[in-house]
């Protein structure tokens, strides 16, 4: 017998808890995702910038972030003071970066473990303010300020830029479909898109700089870098206007290439597996409709040569 309607409003009111249970494990999961390097794109100010994508677990399976243990980066005294003050230290906490290097400064989402507390308590230690979620701290310059902020627990939006808010633009993604990425990228544990502005300019390597002036006017560059056996490899692949651009740039790029191994040849120098011209004097180059494609062999003594290991 229904006394009141009394059943009729606990059944609502288990209703409307478990419609609020699922709310909150909705919002949980969303929270703590995993997002792809695609979706992470979409978050960062990519027009005109270099991209840089870092697999750190992937490099750490791989024995490569032991080739940097004593590299000037890990003893740099400000590195072993933020290390000391947070209990941070990329090469045991960090697991993933995608940085873009846009003109109006540098953006980075970055997947680890982070001791959120600490971090907070750092950058007040530097001058800097936390206010909610959001931390501030000086750069190096005026122009140059540093503000993080997560967007989960495991995931930091990090800027240096001259606005002191600009982590906050990482925490949405911009409207529009997910970018797509060329299949080398997916698998690969680092990996850069490189835009026509970086190859127009004087700011590479004198060795490298022809190889980047025959691509200056493609649509897209992206080069990649994973294991390849006892070695690494560097991966190429250019996006062109058409097919014929494509295989006209293949041929640029090896005949630059013969052209190298001329030189050093009649100047009687060998190409220096340690140095950058171990790597040029070794490409190879093919095209395969409107994309060029290239490949670069990278002997353990140039990581060694790079990383400063013995």
């Amino acid at each position: 017998m229904v006394v009141n309607g009394r059943p009729r409003t606990w059944i609502l009111i288990g209703l409307i808890a478990a419609i609020c249970a699922g709310a909150v494990g909705g919002v949980a999961w969303y929270r703590s995702r995993v997002l792809t390097p695609a979706a992470l794109l979409r978050r960062l100010p990519v027009s005109g910038a270099l991209v840089v994508y870092l697999d750190f677990d992937a490099l750490r399976r791989g024995g490569i972030l032991n080739r940097i243990e004593n590299s000037q980066i890990t003893e740099d005294p400000d590195y072993q003071d933020f290390v000391r003050k947070t209990d941070f230290d990329y090469k045991r906490d960090l697991d993933m970066a995608i940085l873009a290097f846009a003109p109006t400064g540098k953006f980075l989402l970055l997947r680890g473990r982070f001791d959120w507390k600490s971090l907070r308590a750092y950058a007040g230690s530097q001058g800097g303010t936390c206010y909610r979620d959001l931390c501030r701290m000086q750069g190096s310059t005026a122009d140059r300020r540093i503000s993080f902020v997560p967007i989960q627990t495991h995931l930091m939006a990090l800027a240096v830029s001259a606005d002191d808010s600009a982590a906050l633009r990482m925490q949405e993604s911009a409207p529009g479909p997910v970018p797509d990425m060329p299949k080398s990228l997916l698998t690969a544990p680092v990996w850069m898109s490189v835009p026509a502005t970086l190859l127009q300019s004087g700011d590479l390597p004198e060795g490298a700089r022809p190889f980047a002036r025959s691509m200056a006017q493609a649509d897209a560059v992206f080069l990649s870098f994973a294991p390849d056996g006892p070695r690494l490899a560097a991966k190429l692949e250019v996006h062109c206007r058409s097919g014929q651009a494509a295989s006209d740039l293949a041929s640029q790029l090896s005949r630059t290439t013969a052209l190298l191994r001329q030189m050093m040849d009649r100047d009687r120098q060998k190409a220096d597996p340690a140095g950058l011209s171990g790597i040029l004097t070794r490409g190879t180059f093919r095209s395969e409709g409107a994309r060029v494609f290239g490949d670069w062999p990278i002997e353990p003594a140039f990581l060694d040569t790079i990383f400063g290991g013995s």
